[in-house]
């Protein structure tokens, strides 16, 4: 054990060099703590430390929590996962009758996807006051992309409802239900499901980078991650929700099953499943505005490892796997960064301009290129790998981005057209 520990401790200290990392990183077997350590600021402002029970948004880990939820409910017969969904729903929440609380739990609804580029949800209408009935009318009531149970398409829109559905069949608050049923019988009492108000003790701030400087991360109304999102937790609480999960002591066996069964693409309910190593994995990561996350669990071998961070300076599926390898004895590669390609000035102007307008610009500003986001008042700095591939300079990143001419000769960047390029050189 103690040179797995060793091996652990080598790779962690070595990926950190590289990166300005905030948060924490976890490792236990068999109740043995074989890597815990806080990295970098809670409170830039405040001149406060990351330790190890700092709390952090978890992101979509929180989904686990919200499948969990419905299958307690499911046990208790007040809803049945495979009938309709509508019946489960508010009178003034109309869905396709064909989609199933089971299609919304395994991301197989055909739900309409409204988190992409093109629509003005993300960064523009997640910053507004949140209505439910609007949100739901506007983003969510539309026509669906698929047929239900065709398709595995992942869609926040499926765990919107979820939360939805728990306050109609419980009668309680989607928080005060998460709550009462999981976090105070499971003793998490450092979670809680943030609502964008609410002061939550010991939490950590969550930063981005603007060219080279911390900043704190961009403003979005956390309402709108309802069952998605929005949990706040700590290394010591995912840890004894890893051990609710390793026991199966909360659930009937025939629900448990269900709840850890494979559907689409790897996915369980709010849980990804792989089998690895010879044994069974089961994991999700978080990202966000200012956080990435990563849990994994290997329950056969009493493996836990959690990885929060409140700036987005890892990847952290990187080091989640490469500290898996360790620890099943499979070598792994010393961390390294990207080499940076030399590139003169006029070829990399010509990737500048307009890609979709506020949301994809890429600018020349000082002799460097950066990928500007939310009108203009985001500039993350890329560099050059590779012709038309590129990196960010301050975080770690496995799929370069990819800026390219399409048919027509004209610069693609995430299958967007570039304008006019001239305003975007200073």
């Amino acid at each position: 054990m103690k040179s797995i520990r060793f091996k652990l401790e080598d790779y962690i200290n070595s990926y950190m060099e590289l990166w300005d990392f905030f948060g924490v990183v976890q490792v236990i077997k068999r109740g043995e703590v074989l890597f815990e350590k806080a990295y970098g600021s809670a409170s830039i402002e405040f001149g406060i430390k990351n330790e190890i029970n700092s709390c952090f948004s978890i992101a979509s880990i929180s989904k686990q929590f919200t499948a969990f939820a419905i299958m307690l409910l499911h046990d208790k017969e007040m809803l049945d996962i495979d009938k309709s969904a509508q019946l489960y729903l508010p009178s003034n929440m109309k869905i396709d009758e064909s989609i199933t609380v089971h299609h919304l739990l395994s991301h197989t609804s055909g739900l309409y996807n409204f988190y992409n580029f093109d629509n003005d949800f993300f960064a523009g209408y997640n910053r507004m006051n949140y209505s439910r009935s609007y949100f739901f009318q506007h983003y969510i009531s539309k026509k669906p992309a698929n047929r239900s149970g065709m398709e595995y398409d992942y869609n926040n829109s499926n765990y919107n409802l979820l939360a939805w559905i728990i306050e109609h069949v419980s009668g309680q608050k989607y928080a005060d239900y998460i709550r009462n049923n999981i976090f105070l019988p499971l003793n998490m009492m450092h979670s809680d499901v943030d609502d964008g108000s609410k002061p939550i003790k010991n939490r950590s701030c969550n930063y981005s980078k603007d060219y080279d400087a911390n900043i704190k991360s961009p403003y979005h109304n956390e309402k709108f991650s309802i069952g998605a999102g929005a949990i706040v937790s700590n290394c010591d609480d995912l840890y004894k929700w890893y051990v609710c999960l390793r026991d199966r002591n909360m659930l009937s066996l025939k629900t448990y099953t269900r709840f850890f069964k494979e559907n689409n693409n790897n996915y369980c309910y709010g849980l990804e499943h792989h089998h690895v190593y010879d044994t069974d994995r089961y994991s999700h990561g978080g990202d966000h505005l200012g956080v990435s996350a990563y849990v994994q669990h290997y329950y056969d071998e009493d493996i836990c490892i959690n990885i929060l961070s409140n700036n987005e300076a890892i990847d952290q599926y990187r080091l989640g796997n490469a500290m898996s390898n360790i620890l099943h004895q499979v070598d792994v590669d010393v961390p390294t960064k990207y080499e940076e390609l030399s590139i003169n000035e006029n070829k990399l102007k010509e990737y500048c301009g307009t890609y979709l307008k506020d949301k994809i610009e890429v600018e020349f500003i000082n002799g460097k290129l950066y990928f500007t986001r939310f009108a203009g008042n985001l500039h993350i700095e890329i560099y050059p790998i590779g012709e038309g591939r590129f990196v960010r300079r301050h975080s770690d990143q496995i799929h370069p981005y990819i800026i390219t001419e399409n048919d027509n000769g004209k610069m693609t960047f995430f299958g967007y057209q570039k304008d006019d390029p001239e305003i975007f050189i200073k």
